[in-house]
């Protein structure tokens, strides 16, 4: 602990303090902060906390009194009361003999709260797979900041624990995917989303941050949302006669708006995906253009380019394409249907959007699709390309997909 003799402070003895008899305010501040001062010096910190703080109180532009309220934390281990108050002293004095002190102090108070933010969710055993993700970013921050050799050793107990609780997490999310062998486990991780190359609404090109999500390997097939109408006795969709053949059971169901596609979603206990979902199980973090890679279509890969509809014959089994998958294992990404999304539509999104688990604008007038249709072109079948229809939109290239959060 540094105690150093300033001017600023005004008191380096009680019998000065004292001296001051407190028949002004500037006396009765001087008192308070004096007290602190010498309570700080007896390691009688939590008493010696509560007069700097009424010193500062009345007097909070004193750059002395706050760094000594932030060695005071320190010795508290209070971190984020230390980083406050070391980085207070030095906005009001950087010329100040103990503005050098300060700063490396406020930077090491920084580090050690990152590392008890981190393991707070670590050992939490009812913290959320998404908090335990956030729990590695602050971790890798402290390390970026640098680690004095106690705090390295900490780290890299917190590292090894977490380690063990992401094995234990992705336990976990190994059973849900025996439970449910019709969807897919994305991981969490960042991935590039939109292209450069394409539309502005694509642009700018970004790195966005997914938390870790199921997947439908299949779009919605007709005998599925079949079952859904005979459960909820809905209205059925338009040329629902039609498709509804024998024949057609295990093609994507096609003609729901998106209101449809969201109760069938709520209705199998999903959801539909967010449009940064659907990019991240389409294309991967590797930057593809295609679910396959960067090849363009050939009816080996996806069913697309057709020209005629032929009572939904048009359309081909879900998990026809082998070769055409994603990185994950999830089918028909491109061509069949476009799938509805969860997100309204903003054509600047990706401008002002958050880098994490984005979920598009709050409001809009229309929602997303994606992934192209049976009648695309290669470009519409591009994993970051973005269209929209408003929610009340049917068509015979429409169908979707449903999502989950473990």
């Amino acid at each position: 602990m540094v105690y150093e003799k300033n001017s600023d402070t005004r008191c380096s003895t009680r019998a000065q303090c004292v001296h001051d008899d407190g028949r002004d305010a500037r006396r009765s501040r001087r008192q308070k902060i004096c007290l602190g001062y010498e309570l700080l010096t007896q390691h009688k910190y939590q008493e010696a906390r509560a007069a700097y703080e009424a010193g500062l109180r009345q007097n909070p532009s004193n750059a002395v009194a706050h760094f000594y309220l932030g060695e005071t934390c320190r010795s508290l281990k209070t971190w984020a009361c230390a980083e406050i108050h070391y980085e207070t002293s030095l906005e009001l004095n950087a010329q100040s003999s103990l503005a050098g002190l300060a700063k490396q102090r406020g930077r090491k108070a920084k580090v050690w709260r990152l590392l008890d933010e981190g393991k707070h969710a670590i050992t939490d055993p009812n913290a959320s797979p998404e908090e335990v993700a956030q729990a590695e970013d602050t971790l890798n921050i402290a390390n970026t900041m640098g680690l004095d050799d106690e705090q390295d050793v900490i780290y890299q107990q917190l590292q090894k624990r977490l380690r063990q609780r992401l094995a234990r997490n992705n336990g976990k999310m190994a059973s849900v995917l025996n439970q449910d062998q019709s969807m897919a486990m994305v991981p969490a991780g960042e991935f590039t989303m939109g292209s450069s190359m394409g539309d502005a609404d694509e642009q700018p090109e970004h790195r966005v941050y997914v938390d870790i999500f199921l997947m439908d390997k299949h779009q919605v097939s007709v005998g599925q949302y079949a079952r859904f109408l005979d459960a909820t006795a809905l209205d059925a969709p338009p040329d629902w006669t039609t498709m509804n053949r024998l024949q057609h059971q295990s093609r994507p169901v096609a003609n729901v708006d998106w209101t449809e596609a969201d109760a069938y979603c709520t209705w199998v206990g999903k959801r539909l995906p967010t449009e940064a979902e659907w990019e991240k199980a389409a294309r991967g973090t590797d930057g593809r253009t295609y679910p396959w890679g960067n090849e363009h279509p050939t009816k080996f890969l996806a069913n697309v380019s057709k020209e005629h509809w032929n009572s939904h014959s048009a359309l081909t089994p879900v998990g026809t394409y082998e070769e055409g998958k994603s990185p994950y294992g999830i089918y028909d990404m491109a061509g069949n249907v476009w799938q509805w999304v969860s997100d309204w539509y903003g054509p600047d999104y990706y401008k002002t959007g958050p880098s994490r688990n984005p979920a598009g604008p709050r409001t809009g007038m229309h929602k997303v699709i994606r992934g192209g249709s049976w009648g695309s072109n290669p470009n519409g079948l591009r994993s970051a390309d973005r269209e929209t229809h408003l929610p009340s939109f049917r068509g015979s290239g429409t169908g979707f997909r449903c999502a989950k959060t473990p």
